[in-house]
């Protein structure tokens, strides 16, 4: 599944070096299959340790980790949505993002100049969120309009327009459809068919100094900032370091930092929760492999990711428990004890079911 985040961030906040810790950790996922990496996109493995152990049951020559991609969205300032920067080419390529990662600065560092003179993550959000709610505005002026007239004419409903002018109150209040479209007991169905950047998840990202990093008082407080999102606090400098390095040293040095995850690793787990993706896992001798699926998927459907044959002559699945499988050793005792499952065409996947599909073409 080729979902993305696009990454945006002011000037000076650290994106670019992010990014580029991104595109390392992208030449080392460039092997996996499906993966076409254009230049402006990373790629990062989602860690997943129950990998490992399905490669050592099953004798499996390689592991392929389910990946998140980011986007490199270059271009906002204060005025974007008014054609200052990159403009409309910026806004184009958020709306073709799933989500948005806003990269915000908490560093203190006099050699690197603020955009606004000061370093104050709140206004940063705000001056991004801004520009994401001036260009809805303009959008759903036009929507308004048109659905007005649509609805005289019966050809659209009325809640339909009741969504776009509530989403449109909402906006000039100041509050992202994000934060606020549930609570304002807007229909997310019909929010999404307006297809609005601020409706998009977003995750933030706190490029962060060592102080910021030692202080989960401050962390506590930015992250209220920007609830309901998640938000990851790393310091993007030492993810570009850290990435150049093996597994072992990388492993060491994150350990002498005080650190048991890299920012990388978290942000990959962060946009696949943001994204509303999930994964379920196959494994033979040639390979132990997480396959993305979106949550609520059923049997059918995650049968697609790996063939849309697979999908079309479904018959059922043979799902066990990742847990029940480690613990019996193998399929073959798995079965014996009565723990396999076959499930049919209605069955919702669940993370981490180890599967085996049985079809028809």
């Amino acid at each position: 599944m080729a979902l993305t985040l696009g990454i945006v961030g002011l000037p000076n906040v650290g994106k670019s070096t992010l990014f580029n810790a991104l595109t390392r950790a992208t030449v080392l996922a460039a092997n996996y299959p499906f993966a076409t990496i254009e230049p402006n996109v990373g790629v990062v493995p989602l860690p997943d340790p129950r990998l490992a152990k399905l490669a050592e049951i099953f004798g499996s020559e390689k592991i392929i980790p389910a990946t998140v991609s980011f986007v490199d969205i270059a271009g906002i300032v204060r005025g974007a949505s008014e054609g200052e920067g990159l403009g409309n080419q910026f806004l184009a390529n958020i709306r073709e993002a799933d989500a948005i990662c806003q990269v915000v600065r908490v560093f203190a560092d006099g050699d690197v100049v603020h955009v606004e003179g000061r370093v104050d993550p709140a206004d940063d959000i705000e001056t991004i969120n801004t520009e994401l709610i001036l260009a809805d505005l303009q959008t759903l002026e036009k929507v308004v309009t048109r659905l007005e007239k649509d609805v005289r004419n019966r050809r659209a409903e009325a809640e339909d327009l009741a969504t776009a002018k509530g989403a449109q109150e909402l906006l000039e209040a100041g509050t992202t459809l994000f934060a606020g479209a549930a609570k304002a007991g807007l229909d997310p169905e019909r929010v999404a068919k307006l297809q609005l950047m601020t409706a998009k998840p977003f995750v933030y990202v706190f490029n962060s100094d060592d102080e910021v990093l030692a202080d989960p008082a401050r962390q506590a407080e930015l992250r209220e900032l920007v609830a309901p999102a998640d938000a990851i606090f790393l310091d993007a400098k030492f993810e570009s370091e850290l990435v150049e390095l093996s597994e072992e040293e990388a492993a060491e040095m994150l350990e002498a930092n005080g650190q048991d995850e890299s920012g990388m690793d978290q942000l990959a787990r962060a946009g696949f929760h943001t994204l509303g993706l999930q994964t379920y896992l196959t494994a033979g001798p040639k390979e132990a492999r997480a396959w993305t699926i979106k949550k609520g998927w059923t049997a059918p459907q995650a049968a697609g990711v790996i063939h849309t044959d697979f999908q079309k002559g479904f018959i059922k699945a043979e799902v066990i428990a990742f847990d029940d499988l480690v613990e019996a050793g193998s399929v073959a005792a798995v079965r014996a004890a009565g723990k396999a499952r076959m499930e049919g065409k209605d069955y919702v996947m669940q993370d981490g079911d180890v599967v085996e599909f049985r079809f028809n073409v």
